[in-house]
């Protein structure tokens, strides 16, 4: 009896984490199985996050069609793409030259996208332009291109794609926002704006795409980490979420400043085509928290907020 004590408790864990494991290797073959075949178009595919997107649905057996600014780097990842997989089982990607915030383009290389299969099941828009600093010292020439880039560009290319889902009643659209989507941060005016934007764009097309069976989808993680930094120890001093944050709780949740990292952003971006999830919030207890403050006490969130950017000022001003 005393040894099944002291085992029980291992074994137990044992079994949990084997039916864990068990749970998401059948979630990701599910996942895998549900892009094989389809045309996937993503924007920005050079980047840390467009890559690992164009890792894990090219390993689905997805027909890609990669976009992005420099013709050098995407030749550079088609090579990696094809050099570890199985070319019985994948397809070679697409490849084309897209700038998101070249407006007058955009329609003319939707039709380059559909000319390579004739049609696109599922469009990534992943391209994004991030500014930083207050709002007087930001000029409305660099407004205007931020929501160039996180608005205009992509609903435009999304309005160039549509038709040709609407007419073959079949369809997924993504879009990889941001938290800033929902809530304002300070010294980020543009770039939230911009995500707000699109937000309210991409919730009314969902509704009006309903009848026509084409999904809508939004993922927003808090931040999405650069592909190759590692974050420092106790390095929580730039997040973010610093100012909605008691001292105690900053110090347990200072991982939020680390961000989410391409390749976690990737594989909820195949998830969330899997399983045609509407909407998804990619974050730690306390920005998710700040989403739901600002929704039903918006007075307190204004408050806590304004309260840490005197506490930004005022560290400025000792230092």
């Amino acid at each position: 009896m005393g040894i099944f004590s002291v085992l029980a408790l291992p074994l137990l864990l044992i079994g949990i984490s084997g039916i864990i494991y068990i749970y998401q290797s059948v979630r990701w073959l599910l996942s895998k199985s549900a892009v094989q075949n389809k045309v996937v178009v993503i924007t920005d595919a050079i980047s840390g996050l467009g890559k690992e997107c164009s890792r894990v649905f090219h390993a689905g057996g997805a027909r890609l069609v990669l976009c992005g600014r420099t013709w050098e780097k995407l030749e550079a990842l088609y090579d990696a793409l094809i050099s570890v997989t199985d070319p019985s089982t994948t397809y070679a990607p697409k490849l084309i030259l897209l700038d998101i915030t070249d407006i007058s383009c955009i329609r003319d290389v939707a039709k380059e996208i559909l000319n390579c299969y004739g049609c696109v099941d599922i469009l990534i828009n992943n391209a994004s332009m991030k500014v930083k600093g207050a709002v007087q010292s930001i000029s409305l020439e660099l407004d205007k291109k931020i929501m160039d880039a996180n608005y205009f560009g992509p609903i435009t290319l999304t309005k160039a794609i549509l038709p040709n889902m609407i007419s073959r009643r079949t369809g997924q659209i993504v879009l990889i926002n941001s938290i800033q989507g929902k809530i304002g941060i300070p010294f980020r005016a543009a770039y939230a704006a911009s995500k707000h934007a699109a937000v309210g764009f991409f919730d009314c097309l969902r509704a009006e795409m309903e009848e026509f069976d084409i999904s809508v989808s939004t993922v927003s993680p808090t931040f999405i980490c650069s592909y190759h930094r590692q974050p420092a120890p106790g390095n929580w001093e730039a997040s973010i979420w610093k100012s909605l944050t008691p001292l105690p709780l900053a110090v347990f949740f200072r991982k939020v400043s680390y961000g989410v990292h391409p390749v976690e952003v990737a594989e909820e971006v195949l998830a969330t085509v899997s399983r045609k999830k509407q909407e998804v919030l990619m974050a730690n207890p306390i920005p998710r928290a700040a989403v739901y403050i600002r929704t039903f006490f918006p007075e307190l969130f204004f408050a806590v907020v304004a309260s840490g950017i005197r506490e930004k000022l005022k560290t400025e001003e000792e230092n």
